[in-house]
């Protein structure tokens, strides 16, 4: 080994900290009601999926729901079914499924199925009876992405079947559903393409006889930009977190990271640091470890440009970001083994924030927040002095951090 290369054993002591995101449902709560106020005459359905974009689904929703909400939206008939299994009674939409998906076992928890083909309500159909009650059922149309949802060409059709299984008893559609492809970039002209073909869709479906009671197209972006697009339900996900696609509005992120410094070490100029020796000590310095890396969700290709918060501080991160270790540049400041470095935060007291760290991997937020692992520890946090007002429910009434499960 070069005499360049080590200067002093690493310190490390008996740190009895671990990595944990911990969410804040305070900030989960003001955030709903900032955004329901930017669509007063609508109802508002708070997205969950993804486990409540990481922040804990059925914590997410009982909170959105004391703070005004008053629906759900899931990705998955399994993502609905925990939250029942949680003791969540409201009202819950699940819109992307495959044909083969237990349609019964949600018809009979009352969960409420997007439809977006003729197989899909024919699948809906032959479950409903084993469920013992009609399925209620929101038919989506495709307003330009190409994606989910059905065809233009194919919407009459599948109204018109809808409209005969309706008669029969066999269920109820309840609403009309679609998804804006830009609603990120107001000005975009897609917008106006998604918002004129939901319009025919609408129409559609009540020259067929239906009279659905949900229309919704608008989901974050669009309801914080966009008052043409609210009709009687809007669809807020990303903005729970505190995350604003459109840019447009101050939301309180509500998630943080932490991590201890499990060890530290002197190492002298020259030194090459992790895999492929990407970095090279510049000058004499000191290394702090964290103990998180790419397989815990803090992108690999971050590396060189992401930072985190020690001591009031920014450090940068160097060399690659590894699998499990995370390797920082504390200069000349001599940091105990144990200190806690914030990785991010709503940026209160100068730490990255999420948009930071997609900003250091060329992503979204939305990946961010969604993507730390199982491994992570999780809990939550009630900071209701920090807003005013936010009643937010018997669930969370102490400012005191409590932990739930890893999920």
């Amino acid at each position: 080994m070069s005499a360049a290369t080590i200067d002093a054993r690493p310190r490390t002591a008996a740190v009895t900290s671990r990595p944990t995101l911990t969410a804040d449902l305070a900030a989960v709560a003001a955030n709903t009601r900032t955004i329901a106020a930017h669509a007063p005459g609508s109802a508002l359905m708070a997205v969950v999926k993804a486990d409540g974009f990481g922040h804990g689904a059925a914590d997410v929703a009982r909170t959105a729901l004391a703070a005004g909400a008053t629906r759900l939206g899931v990705t998955s008939v399994d993502e609905a079914l925990e939250l029942r299994a949680a003791g969540i009674g409201a009202p819950i939409l699940s819109w992307l499924n495959p044909v083969d998906a237990d349609f019964a076992a949600a018809v009979a928890a009352g969960v409420d199925l997007a439809v977006p083909s003729r197989e899909h309500l024919e699948a809906v159909i032959a479950a409903a009876p084993g469920a013992g009650r009609p399925a209620r059922v929101h038919l989506h149309l495709d307003t330009g992405l190409a994606r989910d949802g059905a065809p233009p060409a194919e919407w009459a059709r599948l109204c018109s079947a809808a409209r005969l299984a309706e008669q029969r008893g066999q269920l109820r559609v309840d609403g009309v559903m679609g998804h804006l492809a830009c609603a990120d970039v107001p000005a975009d002209r897609s917008n106006a393409i998604g918002r004129t073909r939901f319009a025919w869709g609408v129409e559609v479906t009540r020259a067929l006889g239906l009279r659905p009671a949900h229309r919704h197209l608008a989901a974050t972006a669009a309801t914080l930009t966009d008052p043409r697009t609210h009709h009687t339900l809007v669809r807020i996900g990303a903005g729970l977190a505190g995350i604003d696609p459109s840019r447009t509005v101050r939301l309180r992120p509500a998630l943080t990271l932490t991590a201890p410094v499990v060890s530290v070490r002197r190492i002298r100029a020259g030194t090459p640091v992790g895999y492929g020796h990407a970095w090279t000590a510049p000058a004499t310095t000191h290394l702090g470890l964290l103990p998180l890396g790419y397989a815990d969700g803090l992108p690999r290709s971050a590396s060189g440009r992401a930072e985190v918060l020690v001591r009031g501080r920014r450090r940068p991160l160097v060399g690659l970001l590894s699998m499990d270790q995370a390797v920082i540049d504390l200069g000349d400041d001599v940091v105990p083994p144990g200190e806690i470095a914030t990785v991010f935060g709503p940026g209160d007291d100068g730490e990255p924030t999420t948009a930071d760290w997609a900003a250091w991997a060329g992503t979204i937020e939305h990946e961010i927040v969604t993507g730390i692992g199982r491994r992570i520890a999780r809990e939550t946090a009630c900071n209701e002095h920090l807003y005013a007002p936010v009643p937010i429910g018997a669930h969370c009434k102490s400012t005191a951090t409590v932990p739930r499960s890893i999920r």
